[in-house]
């Protein structure tokens, strides 16, 4: 009889690639494996509709609750009424007050019978433990980020941060199965409430690589440089101003594509930057894209953007899926200085250069140097494309998810962060 495995997220479908491999290369290596995922977001709804008709896995989708929003706002209330009291917040309150659709997901997560429930994100980690403690099952978590690390250092109020340390304090010491995005992601997790992940990276199916005749069919202009960047929101805390200033200045004519929703107008807001330095023409919005596109958009790219911005514990050190589409994809990765990106770059050779956000000077030479020196570009993808062929891609990284997951029902010791003897990478 084949086991069971349950993994809860806040998150729909199309916004989780993470969860979909997860329950791919599970369901693939004879588990019974049902995804319970939020209906939340429209825009996503179409994509999510491909994803769950592809699906070798049961697929449930939780729409919204009406009451949610009034239960988190009563929560918050008494949260923090609490807390300026000195007294403690009890767990249930900091599971309502934190937000999201928790209580949603509770309601169908505890009617799933299941040998081990995964949660992704926050608010799906009550919900996967209380159902394990009622089924007696195992309780597993994938920490994608460092959620107790997501709010800006300079923020006065850490309220949030402290919701997130409790309800992780009260979940995380009884997780049978841990998993984490980053080596500083598992290393953060470890410190914190003594659990100890395995590293398992937000890599991509090498079906997505695109062939050697898409690459054939991009052809590099000498003294152009064509950049990329994408994410399901464009904002203005990923690095962007500076880079769009660094093309300004850069001798090389660059240009600079960013794909993602523009509902917050922080893309209008960039494209006026490059009007006032002069290169307005050189700057472009791009719809979103399914997610199972985005490596072969990225491989009619000479550069792939990764410039997390130093704002935050998490940002610091999570490694992102942009860097290993990139390179599935053969593109060569500009990334900032964050510990994690430093930590990789090594590993990467030269399909990686590594910039500072604030120096503007710094990046534009980066680019002079990739455009004008002969063969440097050529030398770079070739590197970026072979690191994703032959150890950057999912059918490698889904063997060490996998055995995680198997060493969790055996009752083994899973290998601590601190202690991963895999590289940063």
């Amino acid at each position: 009889m084949k086991r069971t495995v349950c993994i809860v997220s806040s998150g729909n479908l199309a916004s989780n690639p993470r969860l979909v491999k997860e329950a791919a290369a599970l369901q693939e290596a004879g588990y019974a494996v049902t995804t319970i995922s939020c209906d939340y977001t429209e825009a996503l709804r179409p994509f999510d509709d491909e994803i769950a008709a592809e699906a070798s896995w049961t697929v449930r989708r939780v729409p919204r609750l009406r009451s949610e929003r009034y239960f988190t706002t009563a929560a918050r209330r008494a949260a923090r009424a609490l807390s300026g009291a000195g007294l403690p917040i009890p767990l249930a309150v900091a599971v309502h007050a934190y937000g999201g659709p928790g209580g949603a997901l509770r309601g169908v997560t505890r009617t799933m019978s299941a040998d081990l429930y995964i949660a992704h994100y926050v608010p799906a980690l009550p919900a996967a433990a209380e159902a394990a403690r009622r089924r007696g099952a195992l309780l597993g978590f994938d920490a994608e980020d460092f959620h107790s690390g997501e709010e800006p250092d300079d923020q006065a109020d850490h309220f949030q941060s402290r919701l997130v340390e409790q309800i992780e304090a009260a979940c995380l010491p009884r997780c049978a199965h841990m998993t984490a995005a980053s080596p500083l992601i598992g290393q953060a997790y470890a410190a914190r409430y003594g659990v100890k992940p395995t590293t398992v990276l937000n890599l991509f199916p090498l079906s997505m690589a695109p062939s050697l005749q898409d690459h054939a069919a991009h052809r590099h202009e000498a003294g152009t440089l064509k950049a990329y960047w994408f994410s399901q929101t464009i904002g203005l805390d990923r690095g962007l101003q500076g880079f769009v200033q660094a093309m300004a200045r850069a001798r090389t004519r660059v240009t600079l594509d960013i794909r993602g929703s523009n509902r917050w107008g922080y893309g209008d807001r960039l494209l006026e930057m490059a009007r006032d330095l002069g290169i307005g023409d050189r700057v472009r919005l791009l719809p979103m894209a399914p997610p199972e596109e985005m490596v072969r958009l990225a491989a009619h790219y000479d550069l792939g953007l990764s410039l997390e911005m130093p704002i935050t514990e998490n940002r610091r050190i999570c490694l992102t899926n942009k860097i290993f589409t990139y390179l599935l994809a053969g593109t060569p990765v500009m990334m900032s200085d964050t510990p994690a990106q430093k930590a990789l770059a090594p590993e990467l050779g030269p399909a990686a250069a590594v910039v500072s956000v604030t120096d503007v000077e710094g990046m534009a030479k980066v680019l002079d140097g990739l455009a004008a020196t002969p063969g440097a570009l050529a030398e770079a993808k070739t590197a970026a494309a072979d690191l994703g062929r032959r150890r950057y891609n999912w059918d490698v990284e889904k063997k060490v998810l996998v055995e995680a997951v198997a060493s969790a029902f055996s009752g083994a010791k899973p290998l601590s962060a601190s202690s991963d003897t895999r590289t940063a990478g």
